[in-house]
């Protein structure tokens, strides 16, 4: 049985997505563009198994799906919206004053790249 996801869980999906920078990097590749897997694992320069650990992670998601194209699988972005959505995110981070940490990085080391 299908079930909505409440609001709070989307959100939560989608942080879990983002927390990963392969996987913001597969979303901001999905954005321009549909790809199939070994063109994407060339473009990031990762295998491709360590790719579909990533693929899965953003199917399990909602935010890829897969589209048959013959014999191969081509991967996109679920909804177009995704694409505005990551672009209206990347440019409020942006935003922030780059010299600034959240307040736990001292203590819990979260922010650091």
């Amino acid at each position: 049985m299908l079930t909505v996801a409440s609001d709070v869980e989307v959100l939560a999906r989608f942080g879990r997505a983002l927390a990963d920078p392969i996987r913001c990097r597969l979303l901001l590749a999905l954005r321009r563009a549909p790809a199939y897997p070994s063109d994407l694992a060339d473009a990031l320069g990762i295998s491709r198994t360590r790719l579909s650990n990533h693929l899965a992670c953003l199917r399990d998601c909602g935010l890829v799906v897969t589209v048959p194209d013959g014999r191969r699988i081509r991967y996109e972005l679920a909804d177009e919206r995704l694409g505005h959505a990551l672009d209206d995110l990347r440019t409020a981070v942006v935003a922030v004053e780059s010299d600034r940490t959240c307040a736990d990085d001292e203590e819990k080391g979260c922010c650091r790249p």
